[in-house]
């Protein structure tokens, strides 16, 4: 008899412990299985090509650079967007690019060479929030979409996919061929979000620059930036 309650308490005590230990299990999987917060990028990468549009590039360049939330900025300019800028912005030479584009310098935002390959953007381990390619050439394109990155912008652009951080490509180009089509087709399904460098109208620009603004405050959205001054549409 003795026995017999004896073996019915430990039965108890251990379907007791069993109980626990599926309640402890379910609790971890469900506090892990929680969505992280979905936090503003501090740390952003910033990439200009050969495509038409340095204006969308300073006005993104000093919205970010007055941006509290943001904490660091890299910028790369390859070869081909410096002679756009010159012809778009009377840019001249590749040192500087920060000072001339906002008119003044900056300790936020840093200029690195698109030939440095080794530089930390390069890496998986740099913590690189989001990335824009701010315009993005359909050349640009097809090395990032099908992963020749031989260069800065590329190798960046390519990490940002691999390790599933934001990349947005505002892709500048018109009409578009079936080879751009297919490029950007492949570069959003590795992750990449296409936004092309279409501004908007409805909200009546007064001038170039309040249009480019306003394209760049979308951006900047998009990523979880949103910016006070932003237009919203209210029907």
């Amino acid at each position: 008899m003795l026995d017999l309650l004896l073996a019915r308490y430990l039965f108890s005590e251990l379907n007791q412990h069993a109980r626990c230990r599926r309640q402890l299990a379910t609790s971890l999987k469900r506090k892990f299985e929680e969505p992280l917060p979905n936090l503003p990028p501090e740390n952003l990468t910033v990439a200009t090509t050969g495509a038409s549009g340095s204006l969308f590039l300073k006005h993104l360049l000093a919205t970010v650079e007055k941006d509290p939330r943001i904490h660091t900025v890299n910028f790369i300019a390859s070869d081909s967007a410096l002679r756009v800028m010159a012809e778009e912005l009377n840019l001249r030479g590749r040192s500087n690019l920060v000072t001339q584009l906002l008119g003044k310098a900056s300790h936020k935002i840093h200029q690195q060479s698109n030939a440095d390959i080794g530089a930390n953007i390069a890496s998986g381990s740099y913590p690189a929030d989001a990335m824009v390619v701010i315009p993005c050439s359909v050349g640009t394109l097809a090395r990032i979409a099908n992963g020749i990155a031989s260069h800065l912008i590329e190798r960046a652009a390519d990490v940002c996919l691999k390790e599933k951080c934001p990349l947005i490509l505002c892709v500048r180009e018109t009409p578009l061929n079936k080879i751009h089509i297919r490029n950007m087709y492949r570069a959003a399904d590795a992750g990449a979000t296409v936004f092309p460098l279409i501004p908007t109208f409805y909200n009546r620009p007064a001038s170039l620059d309040a249009m480019a603004r306003e394209f760049v405050n979308r951006v900047l959205a998009h990523i979880g930036l949103p910016q006070p001054n932003a237009y919203r549409w209210k029907g």
